[in-house]
């Protein structure tokens, strides 16, 4: 057992972010005599599964080989057959994964499976790095909640624009570049009705080497405010967009938007606004697995106070803007007492130029 071998499963299970979605990203090595005959991915969803792949691309006969592999294979008939029959059928002699699949109608019987045919199993390889790859599909697979990353920008002092409202750009070229990737690794993404007012953003992915897709579009509205000449409701896009309002929005604009193309989902109004939990509630049944959050201040607390984020990213400028007046990241009335603040744990540091960005996971209550 060789981990480099793994490591190699997951760089190639990276290849396919933003195409897999809601399935996991998945890397297949298969090694003989020490050496790697062939390897594989899961390139994008419904086509084959990194398994499978890897068999495609074996330079010589795979009996008695070992197989490495960061998600435990399948053994249910999906958009594919399962993969543990394939195995089976190519004579692997033993299979190395490094996370078990969480998702309940595979979870253990892939290994059941091999193992009832005789071949040796190992788990746990590189579980940790497993996890984190595929957090998305963990959460999403067991919960059916869209995963929610919540991404802002802010100067040194924890400014997200100036007291004219000006916020382009505060950090630099390559923070912004990262945040495409971003986009592009998510199904969807998620703003409030006073970004799309105040700025009229298109909310797409603009990445040079991106052969698809913008993420869906998804504006919390609770009025249905939003322009008809909103750049979001006249985009040539591959992706739709969703207006997210309550049931005190105008129908009859609700029937224009939905002439415009948008998907109208309607909330009971919570607190005069949108259920968030009930409305990720409504993405998840969409197969809307991840979610990036762009929201201003107002839409941000809203979002941590109902407890629908489970990831944050903050990118730092070393910049000082100043004033009393300028927004913050996290709006709304705040927290009366220290001790009812948000913990984050799990924090990390990336740099970005001159960019710092802190990425953290909310701590759960009780966690």
């Amino acid at each position: 057992m060789n981990i480099d071998y793994m490591s190699r499963a997951l760089e190639l299970a990276k290849e396919g972010i933003g195409y897999t979605n809601p399935n996991p990203l998945v890397g297949a090595v298969i090694v003989k005599d020490n050496r790697i005959i062939g390897e594989g991915y899961h390139k994008v969803y419904g086509s084959h599964h990194a398994e499978i792949n890897a068999f495609l691309n074996a330079n010589e006969d795979v009996k008695d080989a070992t197989m490495y592999i960061n998600l435990e294979p399948c053994s249910h008939h999906g958009k594919t057959p399962p993969c543990t029959k394939t195995i089976i059928e190519k004579g692997i002699k033993k299979v190395i994964i490094g996370l078990k699949d969480p998702n309940p109608i595979v979870s253990g019987r892939g290994v059941q499976t091999l193992e009832e045919a005789g071949i040796e199993v190992v788990i746990g390889i590189l579980e940790e790095e497993g996890k984190k790859l595929n957090e998305i599909f963990i959460k999403y697979i067991t919960t059916k909640f869209p995963f929610v990353i919540m991404k802002t920008a802010m100067t040194l002092d924890g400014k997200i624009a100036t007291y004219t409202n000006e916020s382009k750009w505060i950090t630099g070229e390559l923070s912004r570049k990262y945040v495409h990737e971003l986009r592009h690794r998510v199904t969807g993404i998620m703003v409030g009705i006073g970004t799309v007012l105040a700025d009229d953003p298109s909310l797409t992915t603009r990445l040079e080497d991106s052969k698809c897709c913008d993420p869906i579009r998804i504006i919390v509205d609770s009025s249905a405010q939003i322009p008809l000449e909103a750049k979001v409701l006249n985009l040539e896009s591959d992706a739709g967009t969703i207006i997210a309002v309550t049931e005190k929005a105008n129908k009859e604009k609700i029937k224009m938007l939905e002439k415009k193309g948008a998907e109208v989902i309607v909330t009971p109004s919570k607190e005069g606004r949108v259920d968030l939990s009930l409305l990720m509630k409504k993405l998840g049944k969409r197969n809307i697995d991840s979610i990036l959050l762009e929201g201003g201040s107002e839409l941000n607390y809203a979002a941590l106070e109902e407890g629908i984020v489970d990831k944050v990213n903050v990118f730092i400028a070393p910049k000082i803007i100043g004033g009393n007046t300028a927004k913050t990241p996290i709006g709304g009335q705040g927290k009366a007492y220290i001790r009812e603040a948000i913990e984050l744990e799990r924090l990390d540091f990336h740099r970005f130029g001159e960019d710092i960005m802190v990425e953290a996971y909310i701590r759960k209550k009780g966690g």
